[in-house]
C-alpha cells in the first residue's frame, strides 16, 4: 500500500486536518449505457442488474456502510427511473405489507431491518461521460473531500486503509489499483510439457484502475461542465500529470462485472456463499 509519502502542497494532511470517514459521501457513477451486458440492461441500468437477488449497486453500497458511511449520491443516466422506483418504494419492497384497496392505504407489518443510509438521486444526463457525471453532482458533496465508485465493481477492499492512504499522500486525487482476474487459464510449459497450470489466476504482473477513488472536491470544482469530460481520459491524466494521482494498492479480491460471463461468476460466488466481498452481517 503507498501511504508513506510525505504530505505536500496545501493538501497535506498536517496543513488539512480530514474530516472523518464516516462523514464523507460516497459518489457512485450509475448512469452508463452498459452495452456489453446488454442481455439485462436492454430493460435496467446496470448497477441494477442483480447478483445473489440483489442489484450490484445494492452491494457496492453494503461494501461502504461496512466502514459506516452512509451518505450517498448516485449519478444517475441511462434508465435512471428504476433506480429511483427502487429506493423510492426499497422499505415497501423489503418488507410484509397489508394493502387497503378500498382507502389505498399501506401499513407495513413488522418491524423489518433496512439500510440505514440516505441517497440523493441525481440527475447527471443520458450521455455524459464519467468525468461530468461526477461534476454534476458534486453540488450534492458536503465536504471538501469525498469518495467515489463506479456502479458495475465489487471488492473485499478496506475503505478505511483507501482513505488513510489518500490523507497520507497528500494529494488531490487516490485511485485504487488491483490485479485483475485473468480471462483465460494460465500455464507453464517446459521441454513441450505443462509444469503448472491455473484457471483464470490472478494477474500478478502491472495493475489497472479498479475504481474506488478518494478525491478533493476541488478537483471538480474547477472541472470543464462539458458532457464529454471523462474520468479516465480527461481527469485521472491530467491529474498524474501534476504528480497529483495517488495509488492505493489492492491486492485482494476485485471483479468488475462487465460481461454476461462475469455476473454468471458474480452470482455463483453469492450462491455458494464464497463472495468474498460480503463480509460482517445484513446481507
Amino acid at each position: 500500500m503507498m501511504g508513506t509519502t510525505k504530505p505536500r502542497g496545501k493538501i497535506g494532511c498536517e496543513e488539512t486536518p480530514p474530516a472523518p470517514l464516516v462523514d464523507l459521501d460516497v459518489v457512485i457513477l450509475c448512469g452508463g449505457l452498459g452495452t456489453r451486458l446488454r442481455e439485462e440492461t436492454e430493460v435496467k441500468p446496470k448497477p441494477m442488474v442483480e447478483i445473489g437477488g440483489r442489484p450490484i449497486l445494492w452491494h457496492i453500497m453494503k461494501i461502504y456502510s461496512r466502514f459506516g458511511l452512509r451518505n450517498f449520491i448516485l449519478c444517475l443516466g441511462y434508465k435512471g427511473d428504476v433506480i429511483r422506483d427502487y429506493f423510492l418504494n426499497y422499505r415497501f419492497n423489503r418488507s410484509d405489507i397489508a394493502v387497503e384497496l378500498g382507502s389505498s392505504s399501506v401499513e407495513i407489518l413488522g418491524n423489518t431491518p433496512l439500510d440505514d443510509w440516505r441517497i440523493v438521486l441525481a440527475d447527471t444526463g443520458d450521455l455524459a461521460q464519467t468525468g461530468a457525471r461526477i461534476r454534476r453532482a458534486a453540488k450534492y458533496v458536503r465536504k471538501d473531500r469525498f469518495l467515489a465508485t463506479y456502479g458495475d465493481g465489487v471488492s473485499d477492499i478496506a475503505i478505511d486503509a483507501l482513505y488513510e492512504c489518500h490523507v497520507a499522500g497528500g494529494r488531490e486525487a487516490t485511485v485504487t489499483a488491483v490485479h485483475p482476474t485473468a480471462r483465460f487459464g494460465e500455464i507453464a510449459v517446459d521441454g513441450g510439457k505443462v509444469t503448472t497450470f491455473h484457471e483464470k489466476p490472478q494477474i500478478t504482473d502491472g495493475w489497472v484502475n479498479g475504481g474506488f477513488f478518494v478525491f478533493e472536491r476541488s478537483v471538480f470544482d474547477n472541472a470543464d461542465d462539458s458532457a464529454d469530460l471523462s474520468l479516465e481520459h480527461h481527469v485521472l491524466p491530467e491529474l498524474a500529470r501534476k504528480n497529483q494521482l495517488g495509488a492505493y494498492h489492492h491486492g485482494g479480491f476485485w471483479q468488475c462485472m462487465d460481461t454476461y460471463r462475469d455476473l454468471l461468476l458474480l452470482n455463483e460466488l453469492c450462491m455458494s456463499q464464497r463472495a468474498p466481498w460480503m463480509i460482517g452481517d445484513g446481507w
